[in-house]
């Protein structure tokens, strides 16, 4: 008797719906649910959009999409684009007279003049260039010439073929040691397992430092839509790392500090979250974000924290030793699992030296990659290049050995002199301000008066060549200039 009543109930219910939808076109039947779904993934679309980058953000990326669809302005932007991108490929002058194809005499020694001839034409750079070239001096003398005579007795060597040049290997293993050492590999707090390899640079640090926690997070909590989490001040080595290895950022907007917002961050971190980011200081503004505070979010959550010590790993060790404030940044905070930091900037090694460190060897080792079925034989290797230069690692050797402890200490100490003086220099001038409290060696300034840009452009034209910085904070104030010291002479 229930199933019959239940069997009219269903005719009764399907004959009226039948009866209402009767005075609607077929068509329209069949397109109102299509387009329902279209603007319920719109809503999807839109609310996600200001769940990972705020109101203001989404308002001023629709905003830009929608001015690039007015007439003109798309392919104003692609052939603004295209400028740049022929410049960057064609460097700052005309390819007039360059070679295209190998001389029919060989040079010989005629070649070292042509060198010469270049090198007389590139800018003066001796003490003018901010995060250029961290010696003073020139390559003849001092410093510079012993890292050259460095690189020169091992420029025929490479790493990867560790069994004919042990003293590479020897080498790489003592930077990374004495790096780790600076950077709390020492304290009981950093578990006593501190690892790590020499890099091309700080870029490949970073992409390392990433691909290792994506692949460490994959294996530990099967993430296989991996997610990031960065301030907008960090490098944007980040973007390339995520481009590079299929992870999706989130950027976060500094807080009222220009320092990372680790509330802000804290909203951002899900399911998919590999790991957020810090840096000591950070690039643009020359400030350390709350490495404890992110230590401890990082490390609540199960997640990896990276530090990127770039800049600071070579000054922030010493100038703690010094007696300056500087807040916690490295192993011997709970919760960072990665360290990036440069040899080539303020450690005075040659260009193309750094080293990226990991808390533990379970981290590390999804570093490294091995092969076991080339027919070439085993193929294992633990960065991104598989030769590497050993002339180097015998540079940023050499260089932290004949510096040690007191060279590094009396170069600091004149670094931080010289920041605080070029820092009490522009707050004395009342159309500048300078960004947040400067914690080291960079700083960056600003004005609500003056175009920033032309100030730099006149900087420029007496010699001195800043970095011109954009989206200083939510007041939309002029865009920065940056300063960073260069190291002292030694």
């Amino acid at each position: 008797m229930a199933k019959i009543d239940f069997m009219d109930q269903f005719l009764d219910l399907r004959s009226k719906a039948n009866d209402f939808l009767s005075q609607y076109e077929p068509l329209a039947l069949v397109l109102a649910p299509l387009f329902a779904l279209f603007c319920a993934r719109l809503v999807h679309s839109v609310l996600s959009l200001i769940h990972e980058k705020g109101v203001k953000n989404s308002i001023i990326e629709f905003g830009m999409a929608s001015v690039k669809l007015v007439p003109g302005v798309r392919s104003y932007i692609e052939n603004e684009k295209k400028k740049v991108v022929d410049q960057m490929l064609s460097g700052s002058s005309k390819r007039e007279g360059w070679r295209a194809e190998l001389p029919d005499l060989g040079l010989n020694e005629g070649v070292l003049r042509e060198l010469e001839d270049a090198k007389a034409k590139d800018v003066t750079w001796q003490g003018k260039c901010s995060g250029t070239v961290y010696i003073a001096g020139n390559e003849y003398e001092g410093h510079f010439d012993l890292i050259n005579k460095a690189y020169s007795m091992f420029s025929h060597t490479n790493p990867l073929h560790q069994d004919v040049f042990k003293s590479v290997a020897k080498f790489e293993a003592e930077v990374v040691a004495m790096t780790a050492a600076l950077l709390g590999s020492k304290e009981k707090a950093s578990g006593g397992q501190v690892c790590g390899n020499m890099t091309s640079g700080g870029t490949e640090s970073i992409l390392l430092a990433v691909k290792s926690s994506r692949d460490y997070m994959r294996a530990k909590k099967g993430i296989t839509k991996p997610e990031m989490i960065i301030a907008e001040s960090a490098h944007s080595a980040y973007d390339k790392a995520a481009q590079y290895f299929n992870i999706k950022v989130r950027r976060v907007p500094v807080n009222k500090d220009f320092l990372a917002d680790v509330k802000g961050i804290k909203l951002c971190i899900n399911r998919n979250t590999i790991m957020i980011i810090g840096s000591a200081p950070g690039f643009p503004h020359g400030l350390v974000d709350p490495i404890e505070e992110l230590g401890q979010l990082a490390d609540s959550y199960g997640i990896c924290l990276h530090v990127d010590l770039c800049l600071g790993g070579f000054v922030l060790p010493f100038a703690r030793k010094l007696g300056y404030p500087i807040t916690p940044f490295d192993f011997s905070v709970k919760g960072v699992t990665s360290i990036s930091t440069d040899v080539h900037k303020y450690g005075l090694g040659p260009k193309g030296t750094s080293v990226v460190l990991y808390r533990n060897h379970e981290i590390r080792k999804h570093q490294f990659v091995a092969v076991t079925e080339w027919s070439g034989g085993l193929y294992i290797s633990p960065t991104i290049a598989g030769s590497r230069a050993g002339g180097l690692i015998a540079g940023a050797w050499a260089a932290m050995m004949a510096l040690g402890l007191n060279g590094y200490m009396e170069n600091t100490r004149q670094i931080m002199e010289v920041s605080k003086k070029i820092q009490k220099g522009i707050e004395e001038i009342s159309e500048l301000f300078v960004i947040g409290k400067p914690d080291a060696m960079v700083i960056a300034f600003g004005s609500d008066l003056l175009d920033i840009f032309e100030v730099n452009d006149l900087m420029a034209s007496k010699g001195w060549h800043l970095n011109a910085l954009q989206r200083p904070n939510s007041a939309c104030r002029n865009c920065l200039c940056r300063f960073a010291t260069l190291a002292a002479g030694t």
